[in-house]
């Protein structure tokens, strides 16, 4: 046959279907602005416990958390054009 088309997910909608997952474990994805320090110690996407303030996991691949979690479908994939 061909390719199998997979319906695209943009980064953002991701992370609001993350928080709303992990709210229950006191967690929350957050997005490093583009340029700055944080960018270099984070990375792009980064866990909050927002119950002590503080980094839970830094460097985190949105894509591997959607599918971990069970918010990310076989048949969908992260893109932002």
């Amino acid at each position: 046959m061909g390719r199998t088309l997979k319906v695209p997910v943009t980064s953002r909608a991701l992370m609001q279907r993350l928080n709303r997952a992990l709210w229950e474990e006191d967690l929350m994805v957050k997005k490093t602005r583009p340029q700055g320090r944080a960018r270099i110690d984070l990375g792009e996407f980064y866990l909050v416990n927002w119950r002590i303030n503080g980094v839970a996991d830094k460097n985190i691949d949105l894509e591997d958390y959607g599918r971990e979690y069970g918010v990310l479908a076989d048949y969908e994939e992260v893109r932002d054009d």
